[in-house]
C-alpha cells in the first residue's frame, strides 16, 4: 500500500510516543487473542505489530511487504532509547508492569552491585541505574540527513521508503567501565555515502531479524500502526554506562535527545504477529 509522505511522517513520529495518534482502528472479530482477555477488538487489517517476543516465531499476520537490506546499505536517520525493553528476549524476560513505563527488564537486574546503582543523576532524563532501557538506530532508504525525530527519516520527495530498525536492550549501571553510548552514536561519519552510526554492539546474539510495525506507548493491540518496518533485535543485554548518557544529551546530538521515552506494551495476539522464519 503506497503512503504519502505526510502520513508516513504521523505514523513514524509515533515511534517514540510523540505526535497525536492515528486515527485508524481498525475492526476485527471478537477472539481470544493468544493470552489476551477474550473480546478484545484487533486491529488485524493494520499488518504485522511490533514489539513481540522475539524467542517465539509464531505468527498469523502473512501480509507481507520487502525486507530493507542491511542498515550498511542505508541511511541512519534517529537514534533514541525507550525505558524499558519494548520487545522481550532470552536475555531481557523480566516482566516490569503494564504501564508507558513498564515492559521488560534485564535479567541481570537483581545482581547488580550498590556500586553499578549508585545514584548518577544528569542531562539525560527517564534513566538511573537499574533501568533497561532499549535503543533504536532507525535506518531509511531515503537520501536524507540524521536529524530531530523521525520525520528526518521520511524527508519530503520520498513517501514510501525501506526503513530498517537495528535494536539492542542495555542494562544501565553507573560504571565507566561498562560500554560508553557516546560510541555508537552519530558524529557526522559517512561510509560509502551512507550516513552511519559509530558502532551498533554485535557481541549479544544473533539478532533476530522480522516484519513489524513502529512502537511507541500511543498504540496497543487495538489502535495499530499503519507504518511497515524491518526489525532486527539483538536478544541479550548488554551493561552501558548511565554516565555516558548524560554526556550524549550534554555535548548536544543531531537529534535533540534528552529523555528516555516510553514503551508500547508487548504484541501477542498471532494475529498481530508475523511469523519468524
Amino acid at each position: 500500500m503506497k503512503h504519502s509522505s505526510s502520513n508516513w511522517s504521523v505514523a513514524l513520529a509515533l515511534l517514540i510516543g510523540v505526535g497525536s495518534a492515528m486515527d485508524a482502528l481498525a475492526s476485527g472479530s471478537s477472539v481470544d487473542a493468544g493470552g489476551q482477555s477474550a473480546g478484545v477488538e484487533l486491529c488485524v487489517d493494520m499488518g504485522p505489530q511490533t514489539p513481540r517476543d522475539i524467542a517465539s516465531g509464531v505468527g498469523l499476520n502473512t501480509e507481507a511487504f520487502p525486507l530493507a537490506p542491511a542498515a550498511s546499505e542505508l541511511n541512519l536517520c534517529n537514534i533514541h532509547t525507550h525505558t524499558n525493553a519494548e520487545h522481550k528476549g532470552p536475555g531481557f524476560s523480566m516482566f516490569v508492569s503494564s504501564a508507558d513505563d513498564g515492559g521488560h527488564a534485564c535479567n541481570g537486574t537483581p545482581d547488580l552491585s550498590e556500586g553499578e546503582l549508585a545514584p548518577a543523576p544528569g542531562a539525560y532524563r527517564g534513566v538511573e541505574p537499574g533501568d533497561t532501557i532499549e535503543v533504536h538506530w532507525v535506518h531509511t532508504s531515503c537520501e536524507t540527513t540524521p536529524g530531530e525525530g523521525l520525520g528526518a527519516c521520511v524527508p519530503e520527495g520520498c513517501g514510501d521508503p525501506l526503513l530498517r530498525v537495528e535494536a539492542q536492550v542495555f542494562l544501565v549501571v553507573n560504571d565507566p567501565d561498562a560500554l560508553d553510548f557516546t560510541a555508537m552514536t552519530y558524529g557526522g561519519n559517512i561510509v560509502d555515502g551512507r550516513h552511519q552510526a559509530k558502532a551498533i554492539p554485535s557481541t549479544t546474539g544473533e539478532p533476530v531479524l522480522f516484519r513489524g510495525s513502529t512502537t511507541g506507548p500511543s498504540y496497543d493491540q487495538r489502535k495499530c500502526s499503519a507504518a511497515r518496518v524491518t526489525w532486527n533485535v539483538r536478544p541479550q543485554c548488554a551493561k552501558l554506562d548511565v554516565n555516558s548518557l548524560h554526556r550524549w544529551a550534554e555535548q548536544g546530538n543531531v537529534f535533540n535527545e534528552t529523555r528516555s521515552h516510553g514503551v508500547r506494551q508487548l504484541v501477542t495476539a498471532p494475529e498481530l504477529l508475523a511469523p519468524i522464519e
